[in-house]
């Protein structure tokens, strides 16, 4: 008798291979039946008229604190996933020299906007090393599976001091101490080591991430660890400028390790065609025996701005200082006043913000948000062009519009894969061979972001709601965020439907599945902020054949764990 049956639902394995009806058996925490009539079961589920398919393996998040404190890591799992990898951008909490807690804070803080404050108070430090912090990672329950990279950033600092976070140039001694640091962490369970080479990145000091500017040598010297270990991706965020010589590294680092490279591919509106370049470039080096896989988003990198946010268009005004530490409510009641609105109105933010100058000249590019949210609004539904259409300054329009829903309303602004104004460009991306599904950024940006429902939006938007070009089959989206994803960093066990493998379920309504508006909570530890996304349509997530999720609700089942290393599927 199997011990959980899902009846007649339509099954989407995660390989690419065409829906079809049948019903899904597992026994434990494997499945053991796909297709077909399965035989009696302890529990039965009518899965008619539903997606079956694997839960998502989201290989870019920012969970590296918020794991120490919560089991589900919300919104992710809400969402359906149930594996992440984390660890990414050259950011994270291990190797972690005692001396240098307070400094690896201000780094994740100032790169990945999490609270100082709540990271600070939810993390424990029981470990030093970095094996020693998967052990501590293992201790702990939780309800998804989790794996950890080794970050640059704090490697280079636990090695080199102060030299490595002020990013001196590392010596030969260096960069084998490092390099001993990364096997050590592969050989303990780490599935990568990440780096991070862009100038967006940056502490809360305002230096960049330790490694950014980082030689050949010692990226080579600390990517031959993983190369000697025999497992492990070499994860970056980077600009790729000069694109040539970057891809030049890249490519004698894969070709002389036999690992895979990926890197950040987005598009910016400085050089609109850059991703096309990289696109190409992937593809020559892949052609030669490289392995370069660029990871791309299924929606642009979107600023989420309202009074809540870390920023908004009237944020860095002289004015909003007054009322910027008021309560919610209190803030709000005092910008409706006349007078306080004519005179932020007439004011400007301060010019040493780069941000606030770029935004107050692209009211083009402002959209408001809406719900359902509209991550893909034509150019029609910019505050500017409303502000043309009704002969008014387009910083009242937006003024006004913060102050709606009493003060909870964002606006939205994508900054990076949206040069067009359209999801023309992402969609090249996202159906390229070469590419795989990353950058929701789940657990980071928390006043400004909110992308970790993209694997749901993956479904909403791509395969059903899209108006504005053309859609992405389902088998595809499917596969974009299981087999694709899990296989990049050698998870064979997960990723799809098949006997043998790893009972990680999503059983969805697609007609109902439905993304609410992000909104701002304070539930971080020390009543920190993050922005959430909640979602309505999963009928259950499975994690090792036990539901933890049923019609959105916990079933306080803790059945996830730490990941160690490449995963090998089992036989049938």
């Amino acid at each position: 008798m199997h011990d959980l049956v899902l009846r007649g639902g339509t099954l989407v394995d995660g390989t690419g291979a065409t829906a079809r009806t049948g019903d899904l058996a597992i026994d434990g925490d494997r499945i053991a039946q796909v297709g077909g009539k399965a035989g009696a079961a302890r529990r039965d589920v009518d899965a008619t008229g539903l997606l079956v398919a694997p839960g998502w393996v989201d290989v870019h998040t920012h969970y590296d604190g918020q794991v120490t404190w919560d089991p589900y890591l919300t919104p992710s799992s809400w969402h359906g996933v149930t594996t992440v990898v984390m660890g990414n951008c050259g950011v994270g909490f291990a190797p972690a020299d005692p001396r240098r807690h307070e400094w690896l804070i201000g780094l994740m803080e100032g790169v990945e906007d999490i609270p100082g404050t709540a990271l600070a108070e939810g993390i424990r430090w029981e470990w030093e090393s970095f094996p020693e912090y998967l052990d501590a990672l293992e201790r702990m329950p939780r309800a998804i599976d989790v794996a950890a990279q080794v970050p640059h950033g704090a490697v280079r600092a636990y090695v080199m001091g102060d030299r490595g976070a002020r990013n001196e140039a590392s010596t030969l001694d260096d960069v084998e101490r490092m390099a001993a640091i990364v096997r050590e962490a592969l050989a303990a369970g780490a599935l990568g080591f990440s780096t991070s080479r862009t100038l967006l990145h940056r502490a809360v000091d305002g230096e960049p991430v330790p490694g950014t500017f980082a030689g050949e040598e010692e990226l080579l010297g600390i990517g031959r660890a993983l190369g000697q270990v025999g497992h492990g991706v070499f994860e970056m965020a980077s600009d790729l400028a000069p694109e040539g010589s970057e891809f030049a590294w890249m490519e004698k680092l894969t070709q002389a390790t036999g690992r895979p490279v990926t890197f950040a591919c987005l598009q910016n509106d400085l050089d609109p065609t850059q991703w096309q370049r990289l696109l190409r470039l992937t593809e020559d080096a892949n052609a030669r025996g490289a392995r370069i896989v660029p990871q791309v988003a299924a929606r642009p990198t979107g600023l989420l701005l309202g009074l809540e946010s870390s920023f908004h268009p009237f944020s860095h005004h002289p004015s909003f200082t007054e009322v910027a530490a008021l309560p919610l409510a209190e803030r709000v009641r005092r910008m409706r006043d006349p007078a306080f609105r004519a005179r932020i109105l007439a004011e400007s933010p301060r010019s040493d913000l780069p941000i606030a100058a770029y935004i107050a000249a692209s009211f083009h590019k402002l959209f408001p948000l809406g719900d359902p949210p509209d991550y893909e609004p034509a150019p029609e539904q910019s505050i500017q062009a409303r502000a043309m259409r009704e002969g008014r300054r387009p910083q009242e329009i937006a003024y006004d519009l913060l102050l709606e829903r009493d003060g909870k309303e964002l606006l939205y602004f994508p900054l990076l894969g949206y040069a067009e104004q359209n999801f023309d460009a992402l969609r090249t991306m996202l159906v390229h061979p070469h590419a795989v599904l990353g950058l929701s950024d789940g657990g980071a940006h928390c006043g400004i972001i909110c992308d970790a429902s993209m694997p749901t939006f993956l479904l909403t938007h791509w395969v059903r709601d899209r108006r504005r070009g053309e859609r992405i089959a389902l088998e595809h989206a499917v596969r974009l965020q299981t087999r694709n994803t899990a296989a990049l960093f050698g998870l064979d066990d997960r990723g799809a439907l098949a006997p043998g493998l790893r009972a990680d379920v999503n059983l969805i309504d697609l007609d109902a599945l439905r993304i609410a508006p992000p909104e701002v909570v304070f539930d971080l530890p020390a009543s920190g902020r993050r922005m959430v996304q909640r979602v309505a349509g999963y009928r259950m997530t499975i994690q090792a054949g036990q539901p933890i999720y049923e019609d959105g609700e916990p079933t306080g089942a803790l059945p996830g764990r730490l990941l160690r290393g490449p995963q090998p599927a089992r036989a049938a």
